[in-house]
C-alpha cells in the first residue's frame, strides 16, 4: 500500500471517517426498530449507559492498538503477542461476513432511492421485492461495486468521501426530523422515546441494547484498529473517541426523532421489527404532503450512512490482506469485493428462491447476522478485554494514549472498565447470544 494511503490528511478527516464507519444502518435501520421493539425510553437509557462503560473503553483500546502497531487487526495483535493473532482474525472475519449481508441491505436502500427518484413512490411491495429471484442480487452488486471503487485510493479516498457524506447526512436528517416533528400527533412519538413505561422492558432488551452498542460503534470488527493505524501520533485518542461516540449516538437519536413522531402521527405501531424502515415508513411518507421528496431525502441519507460503514468494513479486510500478500490495492479490492459479493448472494435470495433453506432454524440472512452479532463480535470482545486487561497489560495502552503530552484524565475509570465492567458486559452478550441460538434450534 502506498504510504500516502496510510495516513489521514487531518484529524477532522479521521473523526468524520471513523464516525462514518460507526454511523450506518445500525443507526438508521437497526436502532429505531430495536428501540421500538424494546420499550422506547428504557432501551435508550441503557444504550447510553453502555456507550459510556462498554463502547468508549473498547474504542479507546482498539484505536491505541492500531496507532501503536500501524497495522491492520491481524498483524497488529500478532505484533503485540503471537498468540493474540486470533483476536484480529475474529475481527477481520466478522467484517468480511457483516459486509456480505450489509451490502444486501445497502442494495435495498438503492432500490428505494431509484424507485422514489423515478416514480415518486416506494416499490409496490417490500416483500415482493425481497422475493424476486434477480433484483435483490442486482442491487447488492451495484452497492458492492460502489464500495470497492471508493476504497481504491485508501485512507485519502475514504477521507474525501466522508468529508462530503457525513455533513450531508446530518443536514438531510435534520430536514426529515423537522418535517416529522411538525406532523399533527407527532408528540406521541416523542412521548414514546422519552417517557418511562412499565412492563415493556426485559432482560432481553438489556442484551439488545448491549449488542446494539457493538454494532453501532463498529466494535471488535477490526475497523477501529484499522483506522487507528492511519492516525497521527499527536492526536488525542480519548477525546476523538468521545466525539465519534457522541456523533454516532446523536445520529441514532435523530433517526428516532425522524421516524417515531411520523409513525405515531399516522397511527402505525413502532414494534414492526426490521420492516419498520422499509415497510412501515414508506406508508407514512405516502400519507404526508410532499412525502415522496422527504422519502427520497431519507433513503439518500441512509445510503450515505451505509456506504461509509461499508467502506470501513472493506478497508479492514483489505488492510489485513495487503499486509500478508504482494497484491496491489486495486487487485485486492476487486478480488475481496467479489468474494464478499458472492458470499452475500444467498442472503440476498433468502426471502426468494432460498426461502426454504434454513441453518439452525434461521434463514440464511438471519443466520449470518446471528453469527456475527451473537458470536464473532462478543467472543472477540471478551478475548480482547482479557488480553489487554490481564495478559499484555493496560499500561501499554495508557502509554500510547499519553504520547506527546496528552493527558488521559479518565485512565483509572478506563482501566476498571476494561478489566472488570466491559468483559462482564461482553460476556453477557455472548451468553445471551448462545441462549438465543439454543432456543431457536430447540
Amino acid at each position: 500500500m502506498e504510504k500516502k494511503s496510510r495516513q489521514w490528511g487531518s484529524n477532522v478527516g479521521y473523526i468524520l471517517a471513523t464516525a462514518g464507519a460507526a454511523i450506518g444502518l445500525g443507526n438508521l435501520w437497526k436502532f429505531p426498530y430495536l428501540m421500538g421493539s424494546n420499550g422506547g425510553f428504557q432501551f435508550l437509557l441503557f444504550y447510553l449507559l453502555f456507550v459510556c462503560i462498554l463502547g468508549l473503553p473498547i474504542m479507546i483500546t482498539e484505536t491505541a492498538i492500531g496507532r501503536m502497531t500501524g497495522s491492520g487487526p491481524v498483524h497488529a495483535y500478532q505484533k503485540l503477542n503471537r498468540r493474540a493473532k486470533i483476536i484480529g482474525v475474529f475481527g477481520v472475519t466478522c467484517a468480511f461476513i457483516i459486509l456480505s449481508y450489509y451490502s444486501v441491505i445497502g442494495g435495498w436502500v438503492l432500490k428505494y432511492i431509484a424507485s422514489y427518484a423515478t416514480t415518486f413512490a416506494a416499490p409496490e411491495s417490500f416483500k415482493g421485492f425481497l422475493t424476486d429471484p434477480v433484483e435483490p442480487v442486482i442491487w447488492h452488486f451495484v452497492f458492492m461495486l460502489m464500495v470497492v471503487l471508493l476504497c481504491l485510493k485508501g485512507a485519502s479516498g475514504i477521507e474525501k468521501a466522508s468529508k462530503f457524506m457525513m455533513p450531508a447526512l446530518f443536514v438531510m436528517l435534520l430536514i426529515v426530523v423537522a418535517r416529522s416533528l411538525t406532523l399533527p400527533g407527532g408528540e406521541a412519538g416523542l412521548a414514546f422515546m422519552f417517557t418511562m413505561k412499565e412492563k415493556s422492558f426485559t432482560f432481553s432488551s438489556v442484551s439488545a441494547a448491549l449488542g446494539q452498542v457493538f454494532y453501532s460503534l463498529s466494535l471488535c470488527m477490526g475497523i477501529t484498529v484499522t483506522y487507528g493505524a492511519y492516525l497521527s501520533r499527536k492526536e488525542n485518542i480519548p477525546k476523538n473517541s468521545a466525539v465519534i461516540a457522541g456523533l454516532d449516538t446523536s445520529i441514532a437519536l435523530l433517526a428516532g426523532l425522524a421516524i417515531f413522531p411520523a409513525v405515531f402521527a399516522f397511527g402505525k405501531k413502532p414494534e414492526q421489527g426490521p420492516s419498520l424502515t422499509f415497510g412501515t415508513l414508506p406508508d407514512v411518507f405516502a400519507s404526508m404532503p410532499g412525502g415522496s421528496v422527504f422519502a427520497l431525502f431519507f433513503f439518500i441519507l441512509m445510503f450515505f450512512a451505509a456506504v461509509t460503514s461499508a467502506i470501513a468494513l472493506l478497508e479492514c479486510v483489505l488492510s489485513s490482506v495487503l499486509e500478508k500478500t504482494k497484491w496491489n490495492r486495486r487487485r485486492a479490492a476487486i478480488l475481496i469485493g467479489t468474494a464478499i459479493f458472492l458470499l452475500g448472494v444467498p442472503s440476498a435470495l433468502s426471502s426468494g428462491p432460498l426461502a426454504g433453506v434454513s441453518i439452525l432454524n434461521y434463514s440464511v440472512f438471519d443466520f449470518v447476522q446471528m453469527l456475527t452479532d451473537n458470536i464473532l463480535m462478543p467472543v472477540g470482545g471478551v478475548m480482547m478485554c482479557i488480553f489487554v486487561g490481564w495478559i499484555w497489560g493496560p499500561q501499554h495502552v495508557v502509554d500510547e494514549v499519553e504520547k506527546n503530552g496528552v493527558r488521559f484524565k479518565l485512565k483509572k475509570a478506563w482501566l476498571f472498565c476494561v478489566r472488570f465492567i466491559t468483559p462482564i458486559l461482553v460476556l453477557i452478550v455472548t451468553i445471551t447470544g448462545f441462549i438465543s441460538i439454543y432456543q431457536t434450534v430447540r
